[in-house]
C-alpha cells in the first residue's frame, strides 16, 4: 500500500532553515509527480510546491518563492523541501502528497514552528 512518511520538522527561529523529507513506498515513485502541502492553524490545507517525476520542473506558491526548494532523489524514493529564511507565517503542519488519478494519498505530516 502507499505510504508517505514525513520527517524533519521542528522549532526554528525566524530566518532559520529546515529540510523536510518524505520517504515514499508502495507505488512507482520515479514516474510520479510529488507535492508538498501545508496547513496552518485554523486555515485550509494549501499546496506549496510541486515537482515532476524527473525533477526537471518545479512550481511554488508565491509566498515561498525564492525561499523554499523542492527536490527529489528517485534512487531513495524520497522528496525533500528545503526551507530557508523561515517566517512565523510558515508555521504549519507540512504534508507530502501523491495523487493517483484523483485519489490523494497523504502522510501524517510534520510540524514546523517558526518562533523566537
Amino acid at each position: 500500500q502507499v505510504q508517505l512518511v514525513e520527517s524533519g520538522g521542528g522549532l526554528v527561529q525566524p530566518g532559520g532553515s529546515l529540510r523536510l523529507s518524505c520517504a515514499a513506498s508502495g507505488f512507482t515513485f520515479s514516474t510520479s509527480v510529488m507535492r508538498w502541502y501545508r496547513q496552518a492553524p485554523g486555515k485550509e490545507r494549501e499546496l506549496v510546491a510541486t515537482i515532476t517525476s524527473t525533477g526537471g520542473s518545479t512550481n511554488y506558491v508565491d509566498s515561498i518563492k525564492g525561499r523554499f526548494t523542492i527536490s527529489r532523489d528517485n534512487a531513495k524514493n524520497t522528496v525533500y523541501l528545503q526551507m530557508n529564511s523561515l517566517k512565523p507565517e510558515d508555521t504549519a503542519v507540512y504534508y507530502c502528497n501523491y495523487n493517483w488519478y484523483g485519489l490523494n494519498y497523504w502522510g501524517k505530516g510534520t510540524l514546523v514552528t517558526v518562533s523566537s
